[in-house]
Order: C-alpha cells, then structure tokens, then sequence
C-alpha cells in the first residue's frame, strides 16, 4: 500500500509540474527552428518526493520567468532511464540550456555530453554529473553540509556508539556528505572515543533503510549513542525506530535540508540539528546563470570540482547548522518555514 501511495504521490507531483501557469510551457518534439530569439531553459530534475526539491523548482520557475525566460520542465520520478530520455527531449525541442538535477550521477552523462554536441549549454543543478562535458554546476558546499552535522552530533556525543545513514549511492553528494562527517568522526574512532556499529546506503533516498538500521542494532541489543542521517527524511526513520522503543530525544540525531518536520522536532527535543541550505539563494543563483549562459555569458570561473572528464566552474553557495538555539535566527528570519509551522504548539 505505502508502495502504491508514493507512486501515486509522484504521478500527482508531475502532472501538477506541467500544470504551472506560465511558467511551464510545451512545445512540439520537432521545434520550430527557434528563430524566435526568446529563452527557452529545459529543467530536468530528479523527482519532486522530496519537499525541498519543489521548493527549488518553484523558485527556479519564478526567476527565470522574472529574467524573460520560458521553461520546459520534466521529472524523472526517481527513473535513470526516464530522465536520459527526457533530455534528449529537452534537445530535440531545441532549449538553449539545460538544468539537471541528476537521479543517477553517471547515468545522464551520454545524454548530457549529447546535448553539448548539438549546442546546448547545460548546468548541474546541486549534484555533480559525473564524465560529462557540463558548462558549470551550482551547488552549496556539500562537504561541510556533513561536516556541521558531524560538529554538532560530537559536541552531544563525544564518545559511544554511532549508526549512520548515508544517502544515495546513485547521488555525488552522498559521498561529499559522508567525506565532510567523516573528517570528524574518523579521528574519534581512531581513538577509540566512538564507534560506528552500524553503516547502511539509501538507495532512492528511502527512509526505511534508515529504520532498518537503527531497528536492527537495537534489536540485536547494541547500545545506540548517537545517529547520523544524511538527509532529514533519514534521520526522522531513525527517530521512528527510537521512538517505538521510547528512545526519542534520547539520543542524538542529525540531518540535513531543514525541512519543516525536521525544524519541528528540533523544537521538540527528537531531533538535535539540521543544515539549512538556502534554496532560494540556489535556485534564484541557477536561474540567473542558465539565461546569462543562453545570452552567450560565461560561469565564474572562480572555483571548479573535477567530474572524472573535466574542471568544471563550481558556483558553491555557503550552509548554516540550525539547532534549537538558532531556529528564529536561520530558516524563519529567512522566510523558509513559518513560525506557527515549526512551533506548533
């Protein structure tokens, strides 16, 4: 049943996508030559299951739109072979730039070295595509994303036992994630101060490997001291398994994306910190570089990260721990959740 109701959910989520006024327009498979002299960006993304990624696609829509641009978008819905064949949608309706956000980080690559061929700029949209000839990649910091999360878990748990949740394999930023928590775990156990009984990879992002991990330590009768999610949606199925054995606010958890349950349960004591990521500032940044790109502009080339083919121009936005201390000072200072929707009570 939960199988049939998240399918459900992501076939509600991509047909709303092509419902968005204005913003959202279709054209022919063939194109009409596009003498026109207007922008066209095609948005590619990943899937719309979790909560931030539609914020990003609204604000992305909304500024591009704001710049004169149209915007053809497609999801994936979480499917490597969908989203290589909508890309190559993208390019036959002749868009002057391409936006991804990768399901897989390898399995675009082809489609996207494609569109170069046929003259198409394209962007990595906050995960890195892997051996593909990309014009630039927009993206927060991601290794300190996991290296915040790791500061504020040892600064609760400076020695036990720890399980962690990385996410998925498919996703370059779960191996930027884990690299940034790492740095600070790794000298811990080296010393002997923690250790990390248990390690499992999302696939998808699915929260229940995370459940499974925490339920089956605890099953087996280790002691849990503190765990590690890679995204919120991780560290709330830790918290679920916790909170079946009254465990809840026990033990530490960290996550990242602050979204609104996970800023709730921080304020609740379930939860010990988030990392906000400033979507607006993102998806706003993307927007202005796809249509300066369209206009035969150049991304910054002060920074780059090397994608296995190429340096490709990095435009690294900054991050922000968010605890319970800083919740007024971070996420609702910055309009990115309410007050009355985090503290609820």
């Amino acid at each position: 049943m939960e199988k049939r109701r998240r399918h459900l959910y992501k076939i509600g989520a991509a047909a709303l996508v092509l419902l968005v006024p204005l913003a959202v327009l279709l054209f022919p498979e063939s194109g009409s030559g596009r003498d026109d002299g207007k922008i066209l960006i095609g948005l590619s993304a990943d899937s719309q299951v979790i909560e931030r990624w539609q914020r990003d696609q609204e604000i992305f829509l909304q500024k591009a739109t704001d710049l004169g641009a149209s915007v053809i978008v497609h999801n994936a819905n979480e499917d490597n072979e969908v989203q290589v064949a909508q890309i190559r949608t993208l390019v036959r309706q002749k868009v002057d730039v391409i936006v991804v956000i990768p399901y897989d980080k390898d399995g675009v690559a082809e489609a996207v070295n494609d569109a170069k061929k046929a003259g198409i700029k394209v962007v990595a949209y906050d995960r890195l595509v892997n051996n593909a000839d990309l014009d630039a990649y927009v993206s927060f910091d991601q290794v300190k994303v996991g290296r915040l999360m790791a500061q504020a878990l040892v600064a609760a748990v400076p020695e036990g036992n720890i399980a962690v949740a990385n996410g998925s394999p498919e996703d370059n930023n779960t191996n930027l994630f884990r690299q940034g928590y790492m740095e600070v775990l790794q000298p811990l156990v080296d010393r002997g101060s923690l250790r990390i009984i248990g390690e499992t990879w999302a696939r998808d992002w699915r929260e229940e490997h995370a459940y499974a991990l925490v339920s089956g330590l605890l099953d087996a009768g280790l002691s849990i001291h503190g765990v590690v999610g890679a995204n919120d949606r991780l560290a709330e199925a830790a918290i679920r398994a916790l909170a079946e054995r009254g465990m809840a606010g026990k033990v530490p958890v960290v996550g990242h994306d602050a979204d609104v349950s996970a800023c709730q349960r921080i304020v609740e004591g379930t939860q010990l910190a988030t990392v906000y990521k400033p979507i607006p500032a993102l998806a706003e940044r993307a927007a202005l570089l796809a249509v300066d790109l369209a206009r035969g502009g150049a991304a910054p080339q002060e920074e780059t990260i090397f994608n296995g083919r190429k340096e490709v121009p990095y435009v690294k936005l900054d991050v922000v721990l968010v605890t319970k201390e800083n919740m007024r000072e971070t996420v609702i200072a910055d309009g990115f959740h309410r007050e009355e929707d985090i503290y609820r009570q």
